[in-house]
């Protein structure tokens, strides 16, 4: 299912019967920042058992209404273009229609046909033929790094180039040429602004700081640091950090785009192509690897997930406050918690330590074996815990990166 961060819902208990082997995401909640392709990317975590989290960070300026991008295309036909750097498929044929809308199409194409052009991906060369255009050369990597490599080869003194922008500026990129003689028309094909409803987004970082998400996912640059500006003007940038640091995984498609986020010393995993898929597959592979921790406990194999566990592979989703006592019991397995700390765990509106004894007892009725959560009478509550039986297998790992 897909929950909006503004209508949280519960997720069923998932399977029944037969023991099935779990999906490598269940248990997990992944938020999505993503606006534009958010379904898509949504529905791919959705398929690996991911409950997700929509909470779109930035809104897409119409190309047709943007002046921005209307200037840049009379800067590119004001005189004769060297060289054209087309970094998406989707900002060229956005580009091509808005000129069309603005009756400047035919010249437009005249423009960049006499140019040489360079794509920076797959998707970049497609548009560029689908406009009746040849690409003269494309990077193995489809790095914008790569590009610029590719330039910088080249005496640029003098030259005229067009850089298609790919919702952000790209500073370093137009700097170096520019330091390298070229001039350059930097052309904002769309631009990203802050959504008109914050309230998701403003969601999304309480769920991050209370760790009510496990991974957050980012595929632009300017996601990354609307959520960061969110952060700041609720007073959170610091905790929404450390929890990024420390517990929550940030997924980002590429180095473009985790760089806001590296630059506040946030660790980042990235697949090696900018693609949906690859993005989901790190996500696929880090969150179980990382954020799992397994232990053996009265004869059973315990598996604790965000918001889930697996009990010997089955799925049970438990409440926010059973998980928290959970999790504290199992940071250090068979460890004794007094009812002091497991308290501490709990809803602040928890009063006493009878309501830990309510606790521990839904907890027990929620995994289904009592035996798991022992009572040490006058002394608090551990897990039974069987480091024999699990032997090297027993990772009881910390979240790490």
């Amino acid at each position: 299912m897909t929950e909006r961060v503004s209508e949280p819902v519960t997720e069923p208990v998932v399977g029944s019967g037969v023991a099935a082997e779990p999906s490598p995401l269940a248990g997990f909640t992944v938020a999505v920042t993503a606006a534009r392709r958010r379904t898509e990317l949504a529905a791919l975590l959705e398929r690996h058992g991911a409950r997700v989290v929509l909470a779109p960070a930035i809104l897409i300026v119409p190309l047709a209404d943007d002046t921005e991008l209307r200037r840049a295309t009379h800067a590119c036909l004001d005189a004769p273009l060297d060289v054209l750097v087309v970094t998406t498929g989707i900002g060229l044929r956005g580009w091509i229609e808005a000129a069309d809308g603005w009756e400047l199409g035919e010249r437009l194409l005249a423009c960049l046909g006499a140019a040489e052009v360079l794509a920076r991906g797959p998707k970049s060369r497609g548009a560029i033929r689908a406009a009746g255009l040849t690409e003269a050369w494309s990077p193995e990597s489809e790095s914008s790094a790569e590009v610029l490599d590719h330039l910088l080869r080249r005496d640029l003194r003098g030259t005229r180039i067009a850089v298609q922008l790919h919702g952000e500026p790209l500073p370093d990129f137009v700097e170096a040429l520019r330091l390298a003689g070229a001039e350059v028309v930097e052309v904002p094909v769309y631009r990203w602004v802050a959504p008109d409803d914050v309230a998701p987004l403003q969601r999304l970082v309480e769920m991050v700081t209370s760790r009510q998400v496990d991974a957050v996912t980012f595929t632009s640059a300017p996601a990354a640091a609307s959520l960061v500006s969110v952060a700041e003007d609720a007073g959170l940038r610091e905790p929404l950090v450390e929890a990024l640091r420390a517990d929550v995984l940030a997924a980002c498609v590429g180095p473009v785009t985790a760089a806001p986020l590296e630059r506040l010393g946030v660790p980042t995993v990235q697949p090696f192509r900018a693609r949906l898929g690859a993005l989901v597959r790190e996500v696929v592979a880090a969150l179980p690897a990382g954020r799992a921790r397994r232990v053996h406990v009265a004869g059973h194999r315990l598996e604790l997930r965000g918001h889930a566990v697996l009990l010997d592979g089955q799925l049970v989703p438990l409440p926010p406050a059973q998980m928290a006592l959970l999790r504290a019991l199992s940071a250090q397995p068979g460890r004794v918690c007094t009812r002091q700390e497991l308290l501490d765990c709990l809803p602040a509106d928890s009063a006493d330590e009878h309501a830990v004894e309510m606790a521990v007892n839904r907890l027990r009725t929620g995994l289904g074996d009592p035996r798991l959560v022992q009572t040490i009478v006058k002394r608090g509550y551990r897990l039974a815990h069987e480091p024999e039986a699990a032997g090297a297998c027993d990772d009881e790992k910390v979240a790490t990166r």
